[in-house]
């Protein structure tokens, strides 16, 4: 699998990562399944048995659960500092909306 971040999230995810308990990595999971589309979040989590650790384009371990790889794998993470500070995690390949 693999998985994209922009140079905003790289320096947020490495500061999630310095105060991340022992054992804990970035996960990034589905939060809604439309069928042909899906809906994402990360948070700090540990390594299950279902997980694979994929080593991002910019050299950060990214957990995913392969039970999802449809959706997960080409997952692109972005941080943007305008209109607001936060993430937006998609999907190039799957179909895109806006809620």
């Amino acid at each position: 699998m693999k998985v994209k971040i922009n140079r905003h999230a790289v320096k947020v995810l490495n500061q999630m990562i310095e105060k991340a308990e022992e054992g804990e990595m970035i996960r990034v999971y589905i939060t809604e399944n439309h069928g042909n589309h899906a809906h994402y979040d990360l948070k700090l989590d540990k390594k299950t048995e279902h997980d694979e650790v994929v080593q991002s384009d910019k050299d950060i371990p990214i957990l995913l659960d392969t039970r999802d790889a449809d959706f997960l794998d080409g997952v692109w993470i972005q941080y943007f500092h305008v209109p607001q500070p936060g993430f937006t995690i998609y999907n190039p390949s799957k179909e895109q909306h806006h809620h």
